[in-house]
């Protein structure tokens, strides 16, 4: 077992909520302040900061304060376990394709 499967369970608890995974989206694009970020759920903003909190504790986002307005932005590389996790199961389903296709063209008669 990997040793980044911690780390890969935590993104994918945090990415398992539609709200967060918004978030993530909207922060794709840019950094943003927190009531842009509230503004397109209906919901009070200690919700929408319960979120951020755990986007933050999975690694996914950062924040920083400035005066009274608090910047969230997404990490550099933050998505990079779940990319590797899914790269090595694609591996394994691709390996998996190429063996039924040998057998395959084994199994076909040849025409002559």
């Amino acid at each position: 077992m990997p040793n980044y499967y911690d780390k890969l369970d935590s993104v994918l608890r945090a990415l398992a909520d539609p709200t967060r995974r918004a978030i993530v989206e909207r922060l794709a694009k840019s950094p943003a302040v927190v009531s842009e970020l509230a503004a397109p759920f209906s919901m009070a903003l200690p919700s929408l900061m319960q979120h951020l909190r755990l986007l933050e504790n999975a690694g996914l986002v950062t924040s920083q304060k400035q005066g009274r307005v608090r910047t969230v932005s997404l990490r550099p590389g933050a998505l990079d376990v779940l990319h590797l996790w899914l790269g090595e199961q694609r591996t394994s389903a691709e390996r998996q394709a190429d063996r039924l296709g040998m057998h395959l063209i084994r199994a076909t008669p040849k025409e002559t």
